[in-house]
């Protein structure tokens, strides 16, 4: 399960639904008007649109929405830690609460020097995980800023890095598999030290005289149905998904109900050049088959 992760920027983009709108509109709004430090307050450093935050030998750190959303999309830009990063992991997720919680995961795995990043995505519905898929990236994540962000709807959740797709799990309720689609989520970031598996397994641990390592922030965008805490819970559900037929929100509209043309090929470059790990072909976790990888077509 992913921690909270680092920094974020200060220019963000939220989609709000007001009340009696038929669409959601979209402000630009400051880190700490859609954030808020979870813990480590002493370790996020702001400058202007660029948030960065530090792991250290004493702690990493972390931070989450103050709203929480049900569908949409969110994304960040985020510029890896630089060098030895061996035994970090920086992640940006989302994440309902609970036992039988729903979550979305990027966790990005540390690396040695000249060694290529890891980037491990999961999915979690009704509190199991277990779906992990690792890729390796057509890039440097260290030397610039990318973006890495998720589009959910009642169709398909995706996984894009700098928009494009690297992981698809689609609906399939029709075939008897449960599909997170009911529960608000928050999205949150964090850096923290996970040397006893994150690299090489846990082989390689965190050379603390390399401290502190840094991941920078900045571009954070959600453009969402927000979930108001003073809003019935059965009130948010509605007016965040499909009502009567008519299409409220652009992630409802037909062409978003799966990829396109162009983005299918993409996702098929990846996943033949750069993923690494797919749990749906792990047959020693696994000597059957996960029910959904039987009908997954990504």
């Amino acid at each position: 399960m992913a921690c909270p992760l680092p920094n974020f920027m200060g220019c963000v983009v939220l989609g709000v639904f007001v009340a009696f709108a038929v669409l959601g509109s979209v402000s630009s709004s400051r880190f700490d008007e859609l954030f808020q430090p979870n813990w480590a307050f002493d370790h996020f450093a702001s400058e202007g649109e660029l948030l960065r935050m530090k792991l250290d030998n004493y702690s990493g750190a972390g931070f989450s929405s103050k709203s929480k959303y049900m569908f949409g999309k969110v994304g960040i830009k985020i510029k890896l830690v630089e060098g030895d990063s061996a035994g970090t992991v920086t992640a940006f997720y989302m994440s309902s609460d609970g036992p039988y919680h729903n979550e979305f995961d990027f966790e990005f795995l540390g690396n040695t020097t000249g060694e290529p990043y890891l980037v491990q995505t999961n999915v979690y519905v009704n509190g199991v995980g277990n779906r992990e898929q690792r890729l390796n990236l057509w890039f440097d994540p260290t030397k610039d800023f990318h973006s890495y962000s998720i589009l959910w709807n009642q169709r398909q959740v995706v996984f894009l890095v700098d928009e494009t797709p690297v992981r698809v799990h689609s609906n399939l309720e029709h075939k008897g598999i449960p599909y997170p689609k009911d529960q608000f989520m928050g999205v949150y970031s964090s850096i923290w030290n996970a040397d006893d598996w994150a690299t090489q397994g846990g082989r390689v641990k965190t050379d603390w005289s390399h401290a502190p390592f840094i991941a920078s922030y900045t571009g954070f965008e959600i453009d969402a149905c927000e979930c108001p805490d003073a809003v019935a819970a059965i009130d948010n559900v509605k007016r965040c998904s499909t009502a009567g037929g008519e299409k409220r929100y652009w992630w409802d509209e037909p062409t978003m109900s799966e990829l396109n043309l162009h983005q299918s090929h993409q996702l098929l470059w990846v996943r033949a050049n750069h993923m690494i790990y797919d749990y749906c072909t792990d047959n020693s976790r696994f000597p059957v088959a996960p029910v959904e990888c039987l009908h997954h077509h990504h």
